[in-house]
């Protein structure tokens, strides 16, 4: 069957009682599970695995698979409301939605969110009922050469994002990447800079660390200023929705981002966070006021968020298509599927169509039951800010403690968390940005292992790595993204002598 067939029977699927209660169900608890950090959605959907041993296969998949998008939904909102982030691809979140909700127009930035993440729903389901041969195929092609390419565009990337200096993002870049090489080196098992701790081999959570460096950062930060005496704002019902000129301003970057994410789910490893980032990046360099990235531009929310949704939405047709997860929450997916008993691979869609459609149908109705869900409770998470400082902080601590304690049940996360924090603190009053270490963090094992197979694979030979299309594009790229800039200068200053 073709797609529209396939969409026109997925969606007689979808709309049956029971999985609609199952959607219903998947979408409300990563809603929750994004909103209120604890054990994420991978965990969520892991305690939730047994239950799904009363589930049609495709009931079990609408319903786990509710869970991871509803998470991407939720996760933005504490990222705004108290600048810490639900998900660690919501961190990009925290710049400029912090900024609104300090200005008054936390409704404004969890509107535009909502809106754009709905979009990119849209926008995935589309690409995932008309694209997904061709387009997983693709995504194949990727080797260590590409895989370490990527990384380096991507660090690159992240070096250009806040406008800070090239000398102090080159240090959180190098910070980063040095946290990284904690624990078992990937190919040889050794330990590297663990100090006799049996808890450090696996290498150190970035959960724990994105928390310390926001969260806690955040309310060491608020203590130093003696925000804690301010006013609770108060948000008037008609400040809940954008202004005409902010919603002008958010229409492009929630279609670049939808976009964008997409072609990013496509990809295996921490897509997501990726997507954001260049999401956020690209909005940056497309926009005519640049000025107020960092201080609550609309564009550094609609762009990231419409981002982080379009790419989990991408990360489904590598594993509906192939097979093949390229993501934890994807991996998740999967074994429900081998604990059905399910075909996975191509020939899901012609042994199994009622759950590759059924499942793809689902996504659309829990993307709009999300939108729906999301918007009557803008006000509910407005409301939070009318909270006393301290309370709210009292929150906040609480939350950190929860989400760090619940990742291994470990007490050197909480050190951890207590040393980032401290460290976020430090940072900001030092004008670094912490959300270049912590991206640099989470590419780091990527980009060492696929740079050692990369090795293995060219017998050494680095230049071999630029004869390959994919990658040798990619690098390119990124030279780019560096002389680009001393290009420019030089050209300044031969059009100033002349």
């Amino acid at each position: 069957m073709n797609a529209f067939e396939g969409l026109a029977y997925g969606f007689s699927i979808a709309l049956q009682a029971q999985n609609l209660l199952a959607c219903f169900i998947g979408v409300l608890i990563g809603t929750v599970v994004g909103v209120l950090p604890g054990i994420g959605p991978i965990g969520a959907m892991a305690l939730l695995l047994p239950v799904t041993y009363a589930m049609t296969p495709a009931g079990a998949l609408i319903m786990l698979a509710g869970i991871y998008y509803g998470s991407m939904y939720g996760g933005s909102t504490t990222s705004i409301l108290l600048k810490v982030p639900g998900e660690v691809s919501s961190v990009i979140t925290t710049i400029d939605g912090y900024e609104m909700a300090r200005k008054g127009r936390a409704g404004a930035a969890l509107f535009v969110a909502a809106v754009g993440s709905f979009a990119a729903g849209s926008v995935g389901i589309l690409g995932l009922a008309f694209l997904a041969p061709v387009l997983a195929a693709s995504a194949l092609r990727f080797g260590p050469p590409e895989f370490f390419a990527l990384c380096v565009l991507g660090l690159l990337v992240l070096s250009k994002l806040t406008g800070s200096s090239l000398i102090r993002a080159s240090v959180m870049v190098a910070l980063g990447l040095s946290l990284s090489t904690v624990g078992m080196e990937p190919m040889s098992g050794v330990s590297r800079f663990t100090f006799g701790y049996l808890d450090l081999a696996q290498g150190l959570e970035l959960v724990p660390i994105a928390i310390g460096l926001f969260g806690v950062a955040e309310l060491l930060s608020s203590a130093h200023n003696k925000l804690t005496n301010e006013k609770p704002l108060k948000v008037r019902f008609k400040e809940l929705l954008p202004t005409r000129e902010e919603w002008k301003r958010s229409q492009w970057p929630i279609a670049r981002g939808s976009v964008l994410g997409f072609l990013f789910g496509l990809i295996p490893g921490p897509t997501a966070i990726i997507a954001t980032f260049s999401s956020y990046a690209l909005e940056r360099k497309l926009s005519k006021h640049p000025e107020e990235f960092g201080h609550g531009a609309i564009e550094g929310v609609a762009g990231p968020e419409s981002a982080n949704n379009g790419a989990a939405q991408g990360a489904f047709i590598p594993l509906l298509a192939l097979g093949i997860p390229f993501a934890p929450a994807s991996a998740m997916l999967l074994t429900a599927l081998l604990i059905h008993g399910a075909k996975t691979g191509p020939m899901l869609m012609t042994e199994s169509p009622e759950i590759f459609w059924g499942v793809t149908s689902s996504m659309y109705i829990g993307n709009l039951m999300l939108l729906l869900l999301n918007l009557p409770l803008i006000s509910v998470f407005v409301a939070l800010l009318r909270l006393p400082m301290y309370l709210i902080s009292s929150i906040v601590v609480l939350l950190c403690v929860v989400e760090t304690y619940a990742i291994s049940n470990s007490i050197l996360d909480l050190w951890v968390l207590l040393i980032s924090g401290v460290a976020g603190y430090v940072l900001r009053q030092l004008k670094f940005e912490p959300v270049i270490l912590l991206m640099a963090l989470a590419l780091g094992p990527i980009l060492e292992r696929s740079f050692i197979q990369s090795l293995y694979l060219t017998q050494g030979d680095l230049l071999e790595i630029l004869t390959r299309p994919i990658a040798g594009s990619m690098i390119f790229i990124a030279l780019l993204v560096v002389l680009i800039p001393f290009i420019q200068k030089i050209c300044r200053n031969l059009f100033r002598k002349n």
